[in-house]
């Protein structure tokens, strides 16, 4: 009898693996179900909140995979995944709601390595950013979708031109040496964006994150920013200028990391191009203007990259096994590629965390700043490196590090308050005259795709 119920249960329980696990397309209500369907199977390492509704009011949802869902822990790094930010390139959205699966069911099965990983890092997994596209895309199906079909949000714009073009000012501040990150945005910016590019710039605004990937499809590439390029003299949609960041070497490393883990992306040869080892510069592909990923890299601490992930924008449900089988691993071997660099605490002389402290890296132009509880959190490849914090109000404080190739190095800063120095009063002309208490001030370098991408 209890050998009956044992193979009745297994049964039972390779049958529930098998629904959760089923390779088909999901429309928005049947993708809110899979993931409910994941919290409920893992309620107590997940969380689902919304970050704002599509123009024709679909939820924008994230699930949230860490210990302690819903609260940001000191010095645990914020990661993010975003799908179907063109409405008609479905894989990237299908391939989040596996992942999402694929993490819980190892979860509770005890992996190690996926224990680990929910343990040390807060993930934020978006399947859809355009609900309304999708919709329009689904209603033509595999195989009569129109090449452009779904491919916008419901006000027929291209989401990933939709952000504000922080690249000019930032080119044209560069020749004068000015901000080199968290480039303000212009003051009528919320006039000109889309209600879920809103909800997107609202949220990174909201949270810490470090690594970023978004999800496409149309090419088989790694893409690492710039992808708008300095030289405008070129009229043409198809011009190609490299134009690398200050971190370009660490983002070549990143997009490799996934390129070299999937199935065929580092072979270089997909869809008719060619791309060494799988990945391009942006810009060196085609310049594009007001996209995501060049924003999260100008605006936030947030290091982010674009992956086109099939040559057919809408794969038939029959390759969605395959496209997963060569996607898991560079799905989670691109999360874990957080976890590099420095990271630390900024604090006062009491210990208290001081947010918005500038974290700057001798020889690289490009600064990140501290979060709301003073952790920082900076990707740098193996090397040493000289590093400064400095705080409005602090005394810069300058270390030296080494980081190695595997856990971050931890570098504490500890700032300590500018002294004021106060002249004597002195009488002039019979009257008493104060003069102005002469204050150092250390102060921040800045306040806070045919494909198209």
């Amino acid at each position: 009898m209890a050998r009956w119920l044992r193979s009745l249960v297994g049964a039972l329980l390779l049958l529930e693996l098998a629904a959760a696990l089923s390779f088909l397309h999901h429309r928005y209500e049947e993708m809110v179900q899979a993931l409910f369907r994941v919290q409920s199977r893992c309620p107590y390492v997940t969380r689902i909140y919304s970050i704002g509704r599509s123009v024709e009011g679909r939820h924008l949802y994230v699930l949230e995979f860490s210990d302690y869902p819903g609260i940001h822990e000191p010095l645990e790094p914020e990661f993010k995944y975003v799908g179907n930010m063109h409405g008609n390139e479905v894989l990237g959205r299908e391939l989040l709601l596996q992942l999402s699966e694929f993490l819980c069911e190892e979860y509770r099965r005890g992996n190690d390595r996926i224990t680990r990983l929910i343990h040390d890092t807060r993930i934020h997994i978006m399947p859809s950013m355009n609900p309304d596209g999708y919709e329009v895309a689904a209603k033509q199906g595999p195989d009569s979708n129109g090449y452009l079909t779904g491919r916008n949000n419901a006000n027929g714009v291209d989401l990933n031109r939709n952000f504000p073009d922080l690249n000019t000012f930032m080119y044209y501040s560069r020749d004068i040496s000015g901000p080199n990150h968290h480039i303000p945005l212009p003051d009528n910016w919320k006039s000109q964006v889309e209600p879920e590019t809103l909800a997107v710039i609202q949220w990174i605004s909201s949270y810490n994150f470090v690594l970023s990937a978004n999800l496409h499809g149309g090419a088989v590439v790694a893409n690492y920013p710039y992808d708008k390029s300095q030289d405008q003299r070129f009229r043409s949609h198809r011009r190609t200028v490299n134009t690398p960041t200050p971190d370009d070497k660490l983002f070549q490393k990143l997009a490799k990391t996934y390129s070299y883990a999937h199935g065929w992306m580092h072979r270089g040869w997909n869809c008719g191009d060619y791309f060494a080892d799988g990945i391009t510069n942006g810009a060196s592909w085609y310049s594009l203007s007001k996209g995501m990923q060049d924003f999260n890299y100008l605006y936030t601490n947030c290091f982010e990259i674009t992956l086109e992930l099939s040559c057919n924008k809408f794969p038939p449900e029959e390759d969605l096994e395959r496209q997963w089988m060569a996607n898991r691993e560079a799905l989670v071997a691109f999360i874990e590629e957080v976890h590099q660099g420095i990271k630390g605490m900024v604090s006062d002389e009491n210990n208290n965390g001081i947010a918005g402290a500038v974290i700057s890296v001798q020889g690289i132009s490009h600064d990140i700043t501290s979060g709301d509880m003073g952790d920082y959190f900076r990707l740098l490849l193996p090397g040493t490196y000289t590093v400064t914090a400095s705080a409005e109000g602090y005394q810069p404080q300058t270390v030296t590090t080494t980081v190695g190739p595997a856990a971050p190095s931890l570098v504490h800063f500890q700032l300590k308050q500018d002294v004021v120095r106060k002249l004597p009063e002195r009488k002039v002309s019979g009257t008493r005259t104060n003069n102005k208490a002469l204050q150092k001030k250390v102060v921040p370098r800045a306040t806070r795709r045919g494909v198209q991408r």
